[in-house]
């Protein structure tokens, strides 16, 4: 190569260096409960010990539902047919259509269409759909139909008793029990801007949904293997709201582990506020793109 030549590609070399120079930029980083670092083989490990696995996104972020698609196959290759799955995201009384799309009996267009999916469906939980439809497992939807949801908001737990036979059937039990002490029930209580009867029952609308999740999430545990749950963060962290419910409705002590999703400027540390809410914390950068 010509000497000029040379020189010249040195000098373009020393200009674009620093454009490379910059730290590197992991999409995401894993702590646990007391903000030590940890791993995802770590996290796959214990996975494969509780009865119930609440793993909380948020539902906008992408790396939440990889990592939500890859612990359910990686739980599969060790439970095989003995993994359930279950989420917020399906209402009860859609489990019907749930169970004849796995079946066979509808085509996915016709599931697609009756069911109440989310708008981030087709991104964000179809691939856990057909991560269960493809390989036999049971997919379960647990939370509570939203008109109930709302019911309560309007008029409290009481109004839930002039449901129908059929309708309390995608409840949980009535009456249902309820602790307003709890942290996360009592910060929802202190939000501004509601009318006085709505704030209180505000809390409540959370608990049915919490309540019932956790109902259907016991009425369908596999012993032999673990029921992994997929829900907004909120439903999970600090072991309150579904992790409540779970242990006021088990009839033994069920083993749970909870994982949960924050975002941060910062990923290198965990900090400080988000230390405790859940056993493995999934800590992504705040500028990371999002589903919708």
């Amino acid at each position: 190569m010509p000497f000029n030549k040379l020189i010249a590609l040195v000098l373009f070399c020393s200009l674009i260096t620093p454009l490379f120079a910059g730290e590197e930029k992991p999409a995401y980083r894993l702590f646990d409960r007391e903000g030590n670092p940890t791993s995802y083989s770590q996290m796959l490990s214990a996975s494969s010990e509780p009865e119930v696995i609440l793993f909380g996104e948020l539902h906008n972020n992408p790396i939440a539902h990889w990592l939500q698609y890859e612990l359910s196959r990686d739980l599969h290759a060790i439970f095989d047919s003995s993994l359930v799955l279950g989420a917020e995201m399906f209402e009860s009384d859609d489990q019907i259509i749930l169970d004849e799309y796995f079946s066979g009996q509808i085509m996915e267009r016709h599931f697609t269409a009756e069911a109440k999916i989310w708008n981030n469906y087709e991104t964000d939980y179809r691939p856990l759909v057909e991560l269960a439809r493809e390989n036999g497992l049971g997919f379960i939807a647990t939370n509570i139909p939203r008109r109930y949801a709302s019911l309560v908001h309007r008029n409290g737990f009481e109004a839930l008793e002039d449901v129908s036979v059929q309708g309390k059937s995608y409840i949980a039990p009535l009456p249902i029990p309820y602790d307003p002490d709890l942290p996360g029930y009592k910060a929802m209580l202190e939000m501004e801007g509601l009318p006085v009867h709505l704030s209180e029952n505000f809390p409540k609308a959370q608990a049915i949904k919490d309540a019932t999740m956790a109902h259907f999430i016991i009425q369908n545990l596999n012993p032999e293997g673990v029921f992994i749950h997929f829900n907004g963060s909120y439903h999970s962290n600090n072991d309150e709201g579904i992790g409540w419910y779970l242990r006021e409705y088990a009839e033994e002590a069920l083993s749970v582990i909870t994982i949960t999703t924050v975002e941060q400027e910062n990923i290198g540390e965990l900090g400080e506020e988000h230390h405790g809410l859940a056993d493995f914390i999934i800590v992504v950068p705040l500028s990371m793109t999002k589903t919708y």
